[in-house]
């Protein structure tokens, strides 16, 4: 919308808020935003009061004094945990323990299907994935130390170069002992800057899991669904070394004594009851222009739905012969179907809810803001958006190869990615001295490497993805960017994409343990160099690289765009309280207890029941299996004390503002007490990350008191049971 009245009087600002309050991605409702916790008393705490907290603003977030987020961990490399027990009990999401309780899996202790519990603290098994827990010790606003070390006139590369300086010096000064980290990350585009410091244990044992017939009931089928019935969490525990401090795995370590754990809510839920999450979401662009969505509507999301699903079908193929093949590539069968989900609900939702036009409605008045005369920075301003819509256009061909390389090389076949891993012994083989030191060190760390890539490998599987994604990128990629090997399969195959991969497949290294071991024993330049795989490899990740390299000066324009027009929305709403985009950073979310309606006729409740799992059984799928011992309690009525009107509540909904990396995060009531684990969001709001929909958007969470009757009643966990503080 275009309004061409100059005059900035109080009817044109009444028009625009409302516009913007009903259009834009800032923040409309309290149940809106992903809060940095630092901020809290000044930005929302009277918010939170009203709706229902009873904590003080300390008892959220504290540096000197045990605090709910003392309880909340990175689980791993991409999920959150919470601490439930003085003795550092830990839980999370099944699908977030899924890789380790994968990596201690075997035909003959299947732990992905059939789960585990350990009955004695002697039996909680150590990570086979370097898994880990980090504790966030504080954050500190640092952007003051940054941007005034940045001149006005300093281009893009510049501006950079002094950020990560500065940024370096400020991480090292930060961390003061071992095992801690430090990070500095940028907040609105660059407008911001903020220090995080954490405390890294290295000693997460798995304690229990439900089998995947509780822990991923419903499967794809039901993922990013509501209704949902799935008791998607898993149970693990952090030790530290006999000093309580961190350490590496050793039988002698002793369970974390932690700073603060979450009490446990039993009590029935209410349709508004509070409710905030404290977690770890991975990544939003709540402020991308309409030209980005567009660019990701079109070409982006369509690429990565259409080489995945490919993908999907080939391991799927496999896995349902082999079930040696199935534990193996569970962990990345998973990963890989559910943002191919994701990015088919994006589209859908960037469609339905128009959200490319309300974009475009929120720029129009955003331009319409700098070309008033009275604005006193509009020359700063000025070239915002079309800074964003240049780079966006330009860059529009890049980012498509880009996903291409990516999904069909670097994340297709495993064999790509491990014979990359041997690029640094390759140069160090080329030298004409040889470091003995430095190649011991690198074949020490391949040889683990290979025998774990054996282990887990299936050679038909990696051979028909090979051969796949090597036909899909030639025939939808353009032919300037496709890799020099392309032109071999030409000359010497006749593009028989089928025959190239038999022929690598056999005569490669990096497809033969045998082959692999009797070159690591003894490596030469020749052998690697002339490997077929090897030089694919290098030849994909070296174009990977080079179209990444080509983006920056794009990304610069993009960048400093995005920077300005971040900084004009803000000057331009000065009243209005905005959030950061998620950067997997500790943030919270705060909102109720809530239904909603998925569409015309179509309206959903807050909870669902075990009764509805026994509804939705289905012994001939897979996904919808219940186990023998679930159906018993069910039939009995064996609910104890986690009951609710004669049935077990399973999974519940909120209107909290979570997205990627939320998994696994603690859903806390008003008291500090935990009510559940964040896991999903609906489908009918899939577009969440681009612009929050508060009608529409809600967060799917199993119920605690699920997780409890599995512990209890499923397993006999009474041990664990015993060393949480239930409360009534």
């Amino acid at each position: 919308m275009q309004v061409h009245n100059k005059a900035y009087d109080m009817r044109y600002f009444t028009l625009l808020l409302v516009l913007f309050l009903s259009f834009s991605g800032i923040k409309v409702k309290a149940d809106e935003g992903m809060w940095l916790p630092i901020f809290i008393e000044r930005l929302n705490y009277e918010d939170m009061q009203k709706m229902g907290l009873n904590l003080t603003a300390e008892e959220i977030y504290s540096i000197n004094n045990g605090s709910l987020k003392d309880a909340i961990v990175i689980f791993g490399r991409g999920c959150t945990g919470e601490i439930v027990s003085d003795q550092g009990l830990l839980m999370t999401n099944h699908h977030c323990g899924f890789p380790s309780i994968a990596a201690l899996s075997s035909v003959d202790q299947n732990l992905i299907k059939n789960g585990y519990y350990a009955e004695t603290m002697e039996q909680e098994l150590p990570s086979k994935s370097n898994l880990s827990a980090r504790f966030l010790l504080r954050i500190e606003d640092v952007t003051e130390r940054i941007l005034s070390a940045i001149p006005f006139e300093a281009t893009e590369i510049e501006r950079q170069a002094i950020v990560d300086s500065i940024s370096g010096e400020i991480q090292a000064e930060a961390v003061s002992e071992s095992y801690q980290e430090a990070n500095v990350k940028s907040f609105f585009y660059g407008n911001e800057y903020y220090l995080f410091v954490y405390e890294v244990y290295r000693d997460v044992r798995l304690v229990m899991a439900p089998p995947s017939s509780i822990g991923n009931f419903g499967g794809d089928t039901d993922n990013w669904m509501w209704p949902r019935h799935t008791g998607d969490f898993s149970v693990f525990r952090v030790y530290t070394g006999p000093d309580g401090k961190p350490a590496e795995y050793s039988p002698d370590n002793i369970p974390l004594k932690p700073r603060h754990y979450l009490p446990i809510s039993l009590k029935p839920k209410k349709e508004d009851d509070f409710a905030m999450i404290l977690g770890y979401p991975g990544s939003t662009q709540r402020y991308q222009t309409s030209c980005g969505i567009k660019m990701a509507y079109d070409y982006i999301n369509p690429a990565i739905v259409k080489v995945r699903e490919k993908k999907l079908a080939i391991m799927d193929e496999r896995m349902a012969k082999d079930e040696q093949v199935k534990i193996n590539y569970a962990s990345k069968y998973a990963t890989t179907s559910n943002y191919w989900k994701y990015y088919i609900g994006m589209n859908k939702g960037i469609e339905r809810l128009n959200v490319i036009q309300r974009k475009k409605i929120m720029e129009d008045d955003f331009d319409t803001w700098v070309n008033n005369d009275a604005i006193p920075k509009k020359g700063y301003y000025k070239d915002a958006l079309a800074k964003t819509s240049r780079s966006y256009a330009k860059l529009q061909d890049l980012k498509l190869v880009q996903i291409y390389l990516s999904e069909a090389f670097i994340r297709g076949s495993d064999v790509f990615s491990f014979a990359y891993s041997f690029h640094n012994l390759h140069e160090i083989l080329a030298r004409e001295k040889l470091s003995i030191s430095e190649l011991d060190k690198d074949l020490q760390i391949l040889t683990g490497l290979a025998e774990k890539n054996f282990r887990m490998m299936d050679i038909k599987t990696e051979k028909k993805l090979f051969q796949c994604m090597l036909e899909m990128y030639y025939n939808e990629v353009d032919e300037n960017y496709h890799p020099r090997f392309y032109k071999t399969i030409e000359e010497k195959f006749r593009n028989d994409f089928l025959v190239y991969s038999d022929y690598v497949f056999q005569v490669s290294i990096f497809t033969n343990k045998d082959k692999m071991d009797k070159f690591l024993e003894k490596p030469d330049f020749k052998t690697l160099d002339e490997d077929p795989i090897f030089n694919a490899a290098s030849q994909i990740y070296a174009l990977y690289f080079e179209i990444r390299k080509s983006q920056e000066p794009l990304n610069n324009q993009l960048d400093q765009g995005m920077r300005k027009y971040i900084s004009g929305l803000r000057e331009m709403y000065p009243e209005k309280k905005f959030y950061p985009d998620a950067n997997f950073t500790m943030r919270l979310t705060y909102g109720k207890v809530l239904p909603y309606t998925g569409g015309d006729a179509i309206e959903y409740n807050f909870v669902t029941t075990l009764t509805g799992v026994m509804e939705k059984e289905d012994p001939s799928n897979d996904e919808f299996i219940v186990p023998p011992k679930l159906k018993e309690l069910y039939v009995n009525k064996d609910f104890g004390q986690y009951a609710e009107n004669g049935d077990i509540i399973t999974c519940f909904l909120t209107n909290n503002d979570i997205t990627g990396g939320n998994s696994g995060s603690p859903v806390i009531n008003g008291d500090g007490e935990l009510m559940g684990l964040a896991f999903d969001a609906n489908w009918e709001a899939m577009s969440g990350d681009i612009v929050f929909e508060p009608e529409l958007q809600r967060c799917i969470s199993v119920d605690i008191r699920y997780v409890l009757f599995i512990i209890d009643k499923f397993y006999g966990g009474k041990r664990l049971i015993d060393e949480m503080d239930l409360r009534k």
